[in-house]
């Protein structure tokens, strides 16, 4: 069983821009890809807002160009999914002599050791559970407007959700739509009362409440949904279907966190987000277990994008430098 000195599990922009930075630091560095290696950002079609590439790129191009450049500097990738962590104090001799604490990590295919860990296993969006969902994604469903919002530009779309994150993705669609439909399947908002006030004062939006969706159609790309209304038809006595026209759909009803495998070994939120405690000084992605670090969207619920992941992996791997040294 291998010693690394630095464990990273994940393999998005975050895992992987820390796998760079901590093998180009002579960091013997080891990354568990898990469940879907890449991330997110292997179902992304075309990435067009990550610096350094005008004409855009393919989302698995970028990700296999960050694994080959953390590989061409010495770190090593394993794929692999991690369910357990556990930490000890280990007598072995290190520099000075001093005692170093030492992880333990448990996967399905092997176990793993490490003087430090890197948690970046992301965060993902929840989907409606719709058969026909899965068929158009990223041919007109999406799950973030502020990467995708720029190719609806003058189109018609609909996001889908009754919360903060739903009003704000409309709020932001209509800088590039030409109308946005809020649908939600209640009348009452889970949204704060400010973020509603903003969306309905917006005269590109409009709203279709107790309505839910049953079916996305197209061919190769969306057309539109099938929507149901929750209130009964007084007439027919029964609740009324009817198909949308839309050129695309923002799915907004929230986000899980990949950190289910944590409970009870580092410091989550209500949400499951992983909590930073800077335990030394400086190192803004320590969480509450020394010599375990987190970057990515494990730990931002707000911003989400492929490139802040990217620099706090950056951080996160100067930190465990730093705590090494130390």
């Amino acid at each position: 069983m291998n010693n690394y000195d630095v464990v990273i599990i994940g393999s998005g922009p975050a895992g992987y821009t820390a796998a760079i930075y901590t093998s180009r630091a002579f960091l013997k560095t080891l990354v568990i890809t898990g469940t879907q290696p890449g991330g997110q950002l292997t179902t992304t079609t075309e990435v067009e807002n990550f610096p350094g590439f005008p004409e855009g790129i393919q989302g698995p191009e970028l990700l296999q160009k960050m694994r080959a450049q953390a590989e061409k500097f010495g770190a090593n990738v394993v794929t692999d999914v991690i369910s357990n962590i556990k930490y000890q104090i280990s007598n072995t001799q290190i520099k000075n002599e001093k005692e170093k604490t030492l992880f333990t990590l448990t996967g399905s295919n092997g176990i793993y050791e490490g003087q430090s860990v890197i948690i970046t296993t992301g965060a993902s969006a929840k989907k409606f559970g719709i058969p026909s969902e899965e068929k158009f994604r990223g041919k007109g469903i999406s799950y973030c407007a502020t990467c995708d919002g720029f190719f609806f530009r003058g189109k018609q779309v609909a996001v889908l959700g009754g919360g903060d994150t739903a009003m704000e993705e409309a709020t932001f669609l209509t800088r590039f739509a030409e109308k946005v439909m809020i649908i939600h399947r209640r009348e009452e908002f889970r949204a704060s009362p400010i973020m509603v006030d903003r969306a309905k004062k917006n005269p590109k939006i409009s709203f279709l409440l107790n309505t839910v969706v049953e079916e996305f159609y197209g061919d190769t790309a969306l057309r539109g949904i099938r929507v149901k209304s929750n209130m009964t038809n007084e007439t027919n006595k029964t609740n009324m279907t009817e198909n949308l026209e839309l050129d695309g759909v923002f799915v907004a009803i929230g986000y899980v966190p990949a950190t289910g495998f944590l409970k009870g070994i580092v410091e989550l939120d209500g949400k499951g987000y992983i909590v930073m405690k800077q335990k030394m000084e400086g190192m803004q992605t320590a969480t509450s277990v020394e010599g375990i670090f987190a970057a990515g969207d494990c730990v931002d619920s707000r911003y989400r994008q492929a490139v802040v992941a990217a620099g706090m992996g950056c951080m996160a791997a100067l930190d465990v430098e730093r705590y090494l040294q130390k």
